[in-house]
C-alpha cells in the first residue's frame, strides 16, 4: 500500500534539521550516465527521519536539471519525494489547478494531489530564485533546514 502524507507531516518532515556530512560537495560531485550526470546523497535528520538527496543534469541542455529532497517511509521501501527544483527544459502542468507554464519551478508534495491519485509532487510553482543546479541546490538547502558543515580555516584558500 502506498504511503500518504499530509500536509503536516510534510511541513514537518520539511522543517527537520539535516546536517550535511563535513565531505557533502564530494559525495555530491556529479557522476556520468547516459546522457546525464546524477549524485545522491542519505542523510539523517535530528528526528531520526531518513531523506536522500538527489541531483540530476543533463548532458546537453544546461537547464535541464533537478535537484529532490526524497524521505525513505519507516519500514518500507518507498520513497517520497517532498521538495523537487526543476530547471526550465519542459512545460509543467498542475492538473487541480488547470495551470501550465514553461518556467523554472519548484514542487512540493501536498495532501491534495497524493488524494487524486496523482504523485506526490506533482503540483509546482513558478521561481525566479535560481537559474542552474547549484543555485537550485542552494535554494533547497535553505528552503529545508539543512545545516551546512563550516570550512575548517585551512580549508579557506
Amino acid at each position: 500500500m502506498a504511503a500518504f502524507l499530509t500536509d503536516q507531516e510534510i511541513a514537518d518532515l520539511l522543517a527537520e534539521r539535516k546536517v550535511l556530512p563535513a565531505d557533502w560537495k564530494k559525495r555530491l560531485m556529479l557522476k556520468p550516465k547516459r546522457g546525464h550526470s546524477e549524485s545522491e546523497l542519505e542523510i539523517n535528520g535530528d528526528q531520526g527521519s531518513e531523506f536522500r538527496l538527489m541531483q540530476r543534469r543533463s548532458d546537453l541542455n544546461p537547464h535541464d536539471f533537478s535537484v529532490v529532497l526524497a524521505y525513505r517511509v519507516p519500514g518500507s521501501n518507498q520513497v517520497l519525494r517532498l521538495k523537487r527544483y526543476n530547471g526550465k527544459s519542459h512545460e509543467h502542468s498542475n492538473p487541480i489547478e488547470k495551470e501550465r507554464f514553461y518556467d523554472f519551478h519548484v514542487h512540493t508534495a501536498i495532501e491534495r494531489y497524493q488524494q487524486t491519485g496523482n504523485k506526490e509532487e506533482t503540483f509546482a510553482e513558478v521561481t525566479d530564485r535560481y537559474a542552474n543546479l547549484d543555485e537550485a541546490t542552494k535554494c533547497l538547502f535553505e528552503d529545508c533546514n539543512f545545516a551546512i558543515p563550516e570550512l575548517p580555516q585551512g580549508e579557506l584558500f
